[in-house]
């Protein structure tokens, strides 16, 4: 029989990738469950709640694995960010980069395709978009500020679902 220690590195790879979409697909279905329970609003108010202190979790960890002291800055941020379970099973892009700047573009989202092929709407994902990427990036860089330049319900370009600006704040 075997085990996680004795697959290749390829097949840690697509594990992970696997890891990856049974989370997310567990957020996914837990959402559904409560919204029907308890209606949207309800369901997103509790999301951002599980994601104000999931993010922070996964930002921590993500900084221990690669032996991160809090405080990089924006390059400790675009490395950061190539670590989250996300980065495995959808599409995104990190650019307009300086040390003081990023612009971070998820280009192919899996939820939102999801609700694409099911005739669904947009899932209105801004308000908890805001508490998971500004979360996240605090936790790396105190000093890192998250602005939301397009995210649904925005309206947003076909080959974007969501773009978020990270900068450091200005030194006093």
């Amino acid at each position: 029989m075997k085990e996680i220690k004795d697959l290749t590195s390829q097949e840690l790879r697509e594990f992970l990738t696997d890891a990856s979409k049974n989370w997310l697909a567990h957020d996914g279905l837990w959402f559904q469950a409560v919204e029907e329970k308890y209606g949207m609003e309800a369901a997103l108010e509790l999301d951002r709640k599980a994601w104000e202190k999931f993010t922070v979790i996964e930002a921590k960890r993500i900084m221990k694995r690669l032996n991160m002291k809090p405080g990089g800055g924006i390059p400790a941020l675009i490395q950061a960010l190539k670590f989250r379970l996300y980065a495995h099973i959808n599409v995104q892009e990190v650019d307009e980069v300086s040390d003081q700047r990023c612009v971070f573009r998820m280009k192919r989202c899996r939820v939102q395709e999801a609700r694409k092929r099911k005739g669904l709407p947009d899932f209105p994902c801004k308000s908890v978009g805001i508490a998971e990427y500004s979360g996240f990036a605090r936790t790396i860089d105190s000093e890192i500020e998250t602005r939301c330049l397009v995210c649904p319900p925005d309206p947003h370009p076909p080959d974007v679902w969501c773009s978020w600006e990270f900068t450091l704040k200005p030194k006093k």
